[in-house]
């Protein structure tokens, strides 16, 4: 069994390398790798054996759950909160990052860390902001389409 640290970074990484799976099949991968930029602190602080890297990766992992969900409604002919035309190859990446941040989700909540709940609200709060900046920058026409 892997230590939480470690599960923690390979769910991240693992949501990182479908994002830019479907980067490299649809319209832009420039957009990818900036909606992903705040899941290296989670990466690299896991692999470390960081507590820390709970906190930073939770409100990513939620994130990131919450649009595949919205996909998957979508896809499904529920809602059209998100809407767009998705390739199978898109489609089984949601499969993979929706695993990943219920495994991530999983493994953090099951999780006891060391770290101040002050300090821990200050990461959440920290990345919760980076992770919907990221995507909010990501939307600019110019990083959209390169």
């Amino acid at each position: 069994m892997q230590s939480p640290p470690r599960t923690i970074a390979y769910c991240t990484l693992a949501v990182l390398i479908a994002l830019y799976v479907v980067g490299a099949v649809s319209s832009g991968s420039l957009r990818h790798e900036v909606q992903t930029l705040p899941l290296w602190f989670p990466i690299v602080m896991g692999f470390r054996g960081k507590e820390i890297a709970k906190w930073s990766a939770l409100p990513c992992l939620v994130f990131w759950l919450g649009i595949i969900v919205l996909i998957w409604l979508f896809l499904l002919g529920w809602a059209r909160i998100v809407t767009g035309h998705y390739s199978p190859v898109e489609i089984a990446m949601t499969l993979v990052i929706g695993a990943a941040c219920v495994t991530g989700l999983i493994t953090a909540i099951r999780w006891r860390t060391t770290v101040a709940p002050l300090k821990a609200l200050g990461v959440v709060v920290l990345f919760a902001i980076l992770q919907v900046a990221a995507f909010r920058i990501s939307l600019i026409p110019y990083i959209a389409v390169h």
